[in-house]
């Protein structure tokens, strides 16, 4: 057995060497969640064993050293960084990881050139949901579609896992997201390039060899010394075009002047037009408003076609000044694309270069054959019936106007539009004759029933003798003349004096009624009869034949018409 001073020496020299052990921790000052230095101090099949100076080695997985090929590089006595997770587990055992310390370490980079912008190196490992994921300095980031290149790109085999340049766009601290863009970093070299090349060139330069590179419907994109430059369909030519494809070709070299170039966005305008004089300036010397000329169609449309007078001048003739009779005829039924006419030139608005032209201005007018036929017999086609008129075109002239169902007949009946039909030849009275427009009348082609007032000398005051044609609850119907073609409306307030003998009821028809004329206006046609009224005058007639005291004496007004008629008789 040891001895007790034994003892004693063996417990001293332990205190001093965990004495010496802590000073040395003391001294490491290993704290967690921070990157450390670790040597590597050996390499087995399935984990890297590094000295971090702690109480125990650590050991690290050998996957967290194959993404960058590190492990080929890697060799006992190498340095690494590694990420300190826990000084001690509960098994006494140092967690670290090589993979969070290279993670971390490109965070910290990624924040730093972001605020930069500067370049850095990235692989694209894998394709997602609307773009890629690419390993940026051990970081995988998001690259979307739209930011892999300065134009779509229907494959990218080639970029996979290849050295490619990015820019950090955005940065989520909080979700640990950074998106990246390799366009950003073509866009930046390319713009650096049109820079220095914009230099050679200027506002006003006209360059010899501008090659065409694309074409669309509203332009050209040219390639003007390795600088892209946009020549506008409007700058083609003083004249209007089509498709810049007909004038061009891919490949083709242009003459052209450079009229603008945006220093913020190193964008370069073009122009053809610019090379050649304004045909514009002095129209008022070649073209004189009213006066005709000849050009040919060069494009029709729905409100009208265009007609080319020279190069670079072309004018409108609106659908409204292609025929006299229609107004809104469709330009293609009167002239064609490619086909030269006469015209004569409206107006000329030299700030706009608009010019409006006019084809039936040189055509024969037949409304100048119409103006003395108001008033006359003739013949028109039915080509449309609407629901109160016919419409129909003179035979002889071409030219359309209406007959309102009120001037077919005297009845005025709207059911009369049923006895025609479409393509009817109709002899009609011209009524009217304004503003361009025409109105028929096929009743004025008849003698008008009021002319009855006429040759029988009646007026406003007389009583005629009429009968009942139809009994209505609200009156009756009388017709004038024997031959019914002049029927008048009574109505029932004014069917009799008394109230009681004024029900429509009591009367037949075919019996005779003697009525007063109240009202009568054969311009608007206007008659107003009224039995009341008449009796009202008859009455008025006899008290002042037989005295006033007549009706008061306790006489009748049926007798004192008795005793009327009876002395006619004696008499």
């Amino acid at each position: 057995m040891a001895s007790e001073q034994e003892i004693k020496k063996n417990n001293t020299l332990q205190k001093e060497f965990q004495n010496l052990l802590d000073k040395d921790f003391e001294n490491r000052k290993l704290r967690e969640n921070e990157i450390i230095k670790a040597t590597v101090t050996e390499i087995t099949k399935n984990f890297i064993v590094v000295d971090c100076k702690a109480k125990m080695e650590g050991m690290i997985p050998i996957e967290e050293f194959k993404n960058d090929n590190e492990l080929t590089k890697l060799k006992v006595g190498s340095q690494i960084d590694v990420y300190l997770e826990r000084i001690e587990s509960f098994k006494g055992e140092i967690i670290i990881s090589r993979d969070k310390a290279r993670k971390m370490k490109a965070w910290k980079k990624m924040e730093k050139v972001f605020e930069t912008q500067e370049e850095m190196t990235g692989y694209i490992t894998g394709k997602v949901k609307g773009g890629f994921i690419a390993n940026v300095e051990g970081l995988p980031c998001f690259m979307p579609s739209s930011q892999i290149d300065v134009r779509p790109l229907k494959r990218v085999d080639h970029l996979m896992n290849t050295p490619v340049k990015v820019i950090a766009t955005r940065i989520d601290k909080n979700r640990g997201n950074v998106c990246v863009s390799r366009r950003a970093v073509l866009e930046k070299s390319k713009n650096a390039e049109i820079s220095e090349a914009l230099k050679n060139i200027k506002e006003g330069d006209i360059v010899e060899n501008a090659l065409v590179k694309a074409t669309t419907d509203w332009g050209i994109f040219l390639d003007i010394n390795g600088i892209d430059a946009l020549l506008h369909v409007s700058d083609l030519s003083h004249g209007r075009v089509k498709k810049p494809s007909d004038l061009v070709t891919i490949g083709q070299k242009l003459k052209v002047k450079i009229t603008k170039i945006d220093e913020k966005t190193n964008r370069v305008s073009a122009s053809v037009k610019a090379l050649t004089e304004d045909p514009y300036e002095n129209i008022e010397k070649k073209y004189k408003v009213g006066e005709v000329y000849s050009g040919e169609v060069t494009k029709i449309m729905d409100y009208g076609c265009f007609v080319k007078l020279e190069d670079g001048i072309e004018g409108l003739i609106h659908n409204s000044e292609l025929d006299w009779t229609n107004r809104n005829v469709k330009p293609s039924k009167v002239i064609s694309v490619s086909q030269k006419i006469k015209f004569k030139i409206v107006n000329i608005d030299k700030e706009t270069k608009r010019i409006s032209l006019s084809y039936k201005a040189i055509l024969e007018n037949p409304w100048d054959k119409i103006k003395d036929k108001e008033g006359k017999v003739a013949k028109i086609k039915v080509n449309n019936i609407t629901d109160k008129a016919i419409f129909g075109e003179i035979t002889d002239l071409g030219l359309s106007g209406m007959l309102h169902y009120k001037e077919i007949s005297y009845d005025e009946n709207i059911e009369d539009l049923k006895k025609f039909k479409k393509n009817d030849t109709v002899e009609v009275k011209i009524l009217e004759i304004k503003d361009d427009k025409i109105r028929f009348s096929k009743r004025a082609l008849d003698k008008d029933p009021l002319y009855w007032f006429k040759d029988n000398k009646k007026k406003v005051g007389d009583v005629i003798t009429t009968r009942i044609h139809e009994v209505l609850k609200t009156g009756v119907k009388v017709s004038i003349d024997k031959e019914k073609k002049l029927i008048v409306n009574i109505r029932k307030g004014d069917l009799a004096k008394d109230t009681a003998d004024a029900r429509p009821e009591v009367f037949s028809p075919g019996n005779a009624l003697d009525a007063k004329i109240t009202e009568l206006d054969l311009k608007s046609r206007k008659i107003k009869l009224s039995v009341k009224a008449a009796q009202i005058d008859e009455e008025k007639s006899l008290i002042a034949k037989f005295g006033e005291g007549a009706t008061k004496s306790g006489a009748t007004l049926k007798g004192i018409f008795e005793k009327a008629i009876g002395k006619k008789k004696d008499k």
